[in-house]
């Protein structure tokens, strides 16, 4: 059995701007087909704008408000909103409030599957 806690997972920004824990991954567990991570952005700040070649994302959020763009349509979000990010697709999260969100992704996020313009 695989468990792992939160607070025992060190935070880090991610090649977007984002700061994540990687609560099951790669990293630290036997996963292969994808990675769930915590990510937080401060008020105002904004991850930049990229896309992933591979992994399709799943993005909940635990608490804030911010405005998501993918592929140039934007909506407001706020706690309880599950947002899917397709393989490929242009995205960016903006924070209005400080956001915290899980972050699923399918096969695990990597750094060499985030493309910018």
């Amino acid at each position: 059995m695989e468990i792992r806690n939160r607070e025992a997972q060190t935070p880090f920004t991610t090649k977007d701007g984002s700061t994540i824990r990687s609560l099951l991954d790669r990293s630290n567990a036997p996963v292969t087909k994808q990675s769930l991570a915590e990510a937080t952005l401060s008020a105002g700040a904004a991850t930049d704008r990229h896309y992933h070649r591979l992994s399709e994302e799943f993005y909940y959020l635990l608490a804030g408000r911010g405005l998501m763009e993918i592929e140039g349509e934007e909506r407001e979000l706020g706690p309880g909103d599950a947002i899917l990010i397709p393989a490929g697709a242009w995205h960016q999260i903006r924070a209005i409030e400080p956001l915290q969100f899980l972050c699923c992704c399918a096969p695990p996020y990597a750094h060499d599957d985030t493309y910018f313009e």
